[in-house]
């Protein structure tokens, strides 16, 4: 994984504690957390939301937006994009409520596919990267990974132990496991893979 991002997201799902995220967190050139999750990390440079959430303490970090169509994930993102940057980590999206999860993880493909961004989410146990086409992706022997089909009809794949087919199901793209330092899958479409930590 290339650890080096323009910018952080911090959500306001469960606050990270693994090393990889909280690390990632401290050398982020720039932290935008999202509504409440300023409580968590009071050093980020901008929070975004409607500021329902948000202690009058930070209210000069604050960059209110009060349209319900998005969520704060994506206002946050929005705000990101807007500032220029494209290569963007999203951490403490899952945990706490598991629709937000569910929500949270769909929208890594929404973000490349629609706003052209290179969006990474990382959680303690792992990290889920959106992909199409061809693409290569740096691993180690017996990683755990998952595929998640976000609309290919065909799928080709070198260097995992099981070979992925045109999953209809999300529980069906998991628990496959890599067999070498790197893997790749060649789709007619989008998908999102999960890859756990060494």
């Amino acid at each position: 994984m290339n650890n080096e991002f323009d910018a952080v997201i911090l959500a306001n799902g469960s606050f990270p504690t693994a090393e990889l995220p909280l690390a990632l967190l401290r050398r982020a050139p720039y932290v935008c957390a999202c509504d409440g999750a300023i409580i968590h990390y009071p050093k980020a440079d901008a929070v975004v939301g409607d500021g329902d959430s948000v202690p009058e303490v930070y209210r000069d970090k604050l960059i209110q937006v009060t349209e319900q169509e998005d969520n704060d994930l994506t206002k946050a993102t929005r705000h990101c994009i807007g500032l220029g940057f494209r290569h963007i980590a999203y951490l403490g999206c899952t945990g706490c409520r598991e629709d937000h999860t569910l929500g949270n993880i769909s929208l890594m493909v929404r973000y490349m596919r629609d706003f052209g961004i290179k969006p990474i989410m990382i959680t303690d146990y792992g990290l889920f990267t959106p992909a199409q086409g061809r693409v290569t992706f740096a691993s180690f022997p017996r990683q755990q990974v998952s595929i998640f089909n976000f609309g290919f009809t065909h799928i080709q794949s070198n260097g995992l132990r099981y070979q992925p087919y045109a999953y209809e199901q999300w529980w069906q793209g998991t628990l496959n496991e890599a067999i070498a330092d790197s893997f790749t899958l060649d789709t007619d479409g989008y998908y999102l893979v999960y890859q756990t930590y060494k």
